[in-house]
């Protein structure tokens, strides 16, 4: 765990970004506008319009918690036009990385992330003692090689994209017995769910692949409790986790982990309809979608059971405070935790 004094609040991670604008006649800071536009988005809010006028509606203590410019006695918000210049002017990579400062502070109790290829390509030198989950795409010799030698463990994927690893793992498991351990989840969403794990360390010697430690197969079963019909899914991976290191149990909840976080741009599709977006000048569209992720795997961490990110947002929407907790922008939240 980080000490306090290294866990910073988010407007503070955006001051490592290159503010690209000339200082001439700069009269909002990048981290005053950053720091809006994510708590915009947290609440479900879309594009600059809709950023503005969020600003607009926040009180005076709201505006002071931001530190925002403070004219005549009050404390003014940064307009329509002084948001999209900062969100289309500055370069995609620095606010991922910004964004990743802040989720290393707050994540460091997590023992296993989730990621996809656009998130490996910016955090994947703060990984170590970590475990890695990847989808199919990160499953390169490259990228176990290099986690492995930063003290991190991969758990990947397995797919066509390495066909003779995909193979081999597959026919290993052709012929199985029991499963090695069994979870059932409660009925969430209208439907209930079995997850079954195989692994063997039987291929370890003979597989072409870096620091292998075992290999696994995950049956997923799902049924439909209105209909009755059920769904099966199987995947394939391979974990540097030796079965001294990681039990099926184990393999099993970093797996789903990673379940989990590739049904982020489906969430984002459907509450910031993402498809239809019409963000297209400069580097606006890039950053917005990667605020938008931020907040849906801020939502997300703090998603109680049967409640919808929706829900989370409206709720956000109302309740200004909720926003500034979630972002641990508050003495009660970046000291001793916070209800939600």
């Amino acid at each position: 765990m980080l000490k306090a004094e290294q866990m910073r609040k988010l407007p503070q991670c955006f001051k490592t970004i290159p503010d690209p604008r000339r200082s001439q006649g700069r009269r909002h800071r990048l981290p005053v506008v950053l720091g809006i536009a994510a708590g915009a988005t947290l609440c479900g809010l879309r594009g600059y319009k809709a950023f503005s006028d969020w600003a607009d509606a926040l009180g005076q203590k709201a505006r002071e918690r931001f530190d925002c410019r403070r004219e005549n006695g009050r404390y003014v918000v940064p307009s329509e036009y002084v948001i999209r210049d900062c969100l289309v002017r500055i370069e995609p990579g620095a606010l991922d990385r910004a964004l990743c400062e802040w989720n290393r502070a707050w994540g460091g109790q997590d023992e296993a992330l989730a990621m996809d290829d656009k998130t490996m390509k910016n955090a994947v030198d703060e990984t170590a003692g970590k475990d890695i989950s990847g989808d199919a795409l990160l499953t390169q010799r490259a990228i176990a090689t290099h986690l492995v030698e930063r003290q991190a463990h991969y758990h990947f994927t397995v797919k066509g994209n390495q066909p003779a690893l995909e193979r081999d793992i597959a026919l290993l498991f052709k012929t199985r017995g029991a499963p090695d351990f069994v979870e059932v989840t409660p009925p969430d969403h209208g439907r209930i769910e079995t997850r079954r794990i195989w692994c063997s360390p039987a291929l370890n010697d003979y597989l072409d692949f870096p620091h292998a430690g075992q290999v696994f197969m995950i049956e997923r079963e799902s049924i439909n409790k209105k209909t009755g019909v059920p769904s099966r899914e199987i995947a394939l991976g391979i974990t540097s986790r030796t079965p001294q290191e990681a039990s099926p149990k184990r393999v099993l909840a970093v797996n789903r982990g990673h379940w989990s976080i590739e049904s982020v741009p489906y969430i984002i599709d459907w509450n910031y309809d993402e498809d239809r977006r019409r963000i297209r000048t400069g580097f606006g569209s890039e950053n917005i979608t990667r605020l938008r992720r931020f907040a849906v795997g801020v939502l997300k961490s703090l998603q109680k059971p049967g409640q919808s990110i929706a829900a989370m947002m409206r709720k956000l929407t109302f309740r200004t405070r909720l926003v500034f907790d979630y972002l641990r922008m508050t003495q009660n939240s970046t000291a001793r935790g916070f209800a939600h």
